[in-house]
C-alpha cells in the first residue's frame, strides 16, 4: 500500500509540475506560436486575433487594398490595439505576415515574425496592467501589420490613415524569436535621437546586451523614418549571431568573416528553415517586458 501511495504522490507531483510549467509565460508563448503555422496569411490573421482575445486585449481591424506589381492587387488587414489615453501616441509595431516560398507553400514565419508579434502581445498585456497604477501622458497603440513582406504595405496604409502629428515615437520589432541580445538600428533619422537615447539608457540600467547597428536591415520602421517620425527598430538573437550580423552589415570588406559567410538568421528567414523549433518562449517573454518598459521610458523622455 505504501508503495502505491508513494507512486501516486510522485505521479501527482509530476502532473502538478507539468501543469505549472504549462502556465509559465514562455510555455504559453510557445503553445500560442504553434497557431501561427498556417497555410496563408489570412489564417495567420485569425491567429493574431485569437492570441489577442486570449490575452484580454480588445482590438480593431483596418482593411486595405494592398499587393504589388508582381502579384497584383491583394486585400490586407492590420490589427490595432489601443491602450490608455493622451494627446500623443507611442506606436508599437510588428508584422504578422509570412513569405510564400518558391514551391508555393508558406514559411512558418516564426523568427520572421511571429516571435515579435507574441513579444508585442506580452508588452501590451504588461502595459494594460501597469497603466491602471501608473497612468502616462501618452496613448499606446499596437499595430500588427500585414504585407510587410510585400513592401511594408500595411505600415504605410496605417500611417496614411492616422494623424502623423499625434505620433510621438514608434518602436518596431522584427526577427525576435530567440536570444537575449537586443539589436537596434541607428539609421532612423535625426528626429529619432531621443528614442535611441531612451533605449541606450534602458540597456545600460537593465544590464541588457544591446548591439547598435549604424546600418540595420529594413523593416516597417522605414515607413516612419521616411515620414520624419521618430522610430527605432529592434530584433533579438544570441550574442554570437548578433555580432556576426553586425559584422556582415557594418564591418566592411575586412570584416573578419569567411568569404561567402551568411549569418545564420539570414539562412533561416524566408526559407523552410524558419520553423517553430527556432522559437524560445522565455526569450520572447523577456523581450516583451523589455519593450513595455521601453515604451514607458520613451514616454517619459518625450515629456522632458
Amino acid at each position: 500500500m505504501l508503495i502505491r501511495v508513494l507512486a501516486a504522490s510522485v505521479a501527482l507531483l509530476a502532473a502538478t509540475s507539468a501543469a505549472a510549467l504549462e502556465t509559465t509565460p514562455g510555455a504559453r508563448i510557445e503553445a500560442t506560436a504553434r497557431s501561427f503555422v498556417q497555410p496563408s496569411n489570412a489564417a495567420r490573421l485569425d491567429s493574431v486575433k485569437a492570441a489577442l482575445t486570449a490575452a484580454g486585449l480588445p482590438f480593431t481591424t483596418q482593411a486595405f487594398e494592398g499587393g504589388n506589381e508582381r502579384i497584383g492587387p491583394l486585400p490586407g488587414t492590420n490589427v490595432v490595439v489601443t491602450l490608455g489615453a493622451g494627446e500623443k501616441d507611442i506606436v508599437l509595431t510588428a508584422h504578422y505576415d509570412a513569405v510564400k516560398l518558391r514551391d508555393g507553400s508558406m514559411s512558418q514565419g516564426i523568427v520572421d515574425n511571429a516571435g515579435s508579434v507574441l513579444a508585442m502581445i506580452e508588452a501590451a498585456s504588461a502595459l494594460k496592467e501597469g497603466l491602471h497604477a501608473q497612468p502616462t501622458s501618452h496613448r499606446f497603440i499596437f499595430v500588427f501589420t500585414d504585407q510587410e513582406e510585400l513592401g511594408l504595405i500595411g505600415a504605410r496604409k496605417w500611417l496614411e490613415g492616422h494623424d502623423k502629428a499625434r505620433i510621438e515615437a514608434v518602436v518596431n520589432a522584427d526577427v525576435a524569436a530567440y536570444g537575449e541580445t537586443v539589436m537596434y538600428g541607428e539609421n532612423v533619422g535625426d528626429q529619432s535621437a531621443f528614442v535611441l537615447r531612451a533605449l541606450r539608457l534602458q540597456c545600460a540600467e537593465r544590464g541588457v546586451d544591446c548591439v547598435a547597428f549604424p546600418v540595420y536591415p529594413p523593416s516597417d520602421d522605414r515607413v516612419f523614418s521616411a515620414a520624419g517620425v521618430p522610430v527605432v527598430s529592434l530584433g533579438t538573437q544570441d550574442a554570437i549571431g548578433a555580432h556576426q550580423m553586425w559584422l556582415a552589415f557594418n564591418g566592411g570588406k575586412e570584416n573578419g568573416l569567411a568569404e561567402g559567410f551568411v549569418p545564420p538568421v539570414f539562412q533561416r528567414i524566408h526559407t523552410a528553415e524558419d520553423r517553430i523549433e527556432r522559437l524560445n518562449g522565455a526569450d520572447v517573454a523577456r523581450f516583451g517586458l523589455f519593450v513595455a518598459d521601453l515604451a514607458l521610458r520613451v514616454s517619459r523622455e518625450a515629456d522632458r
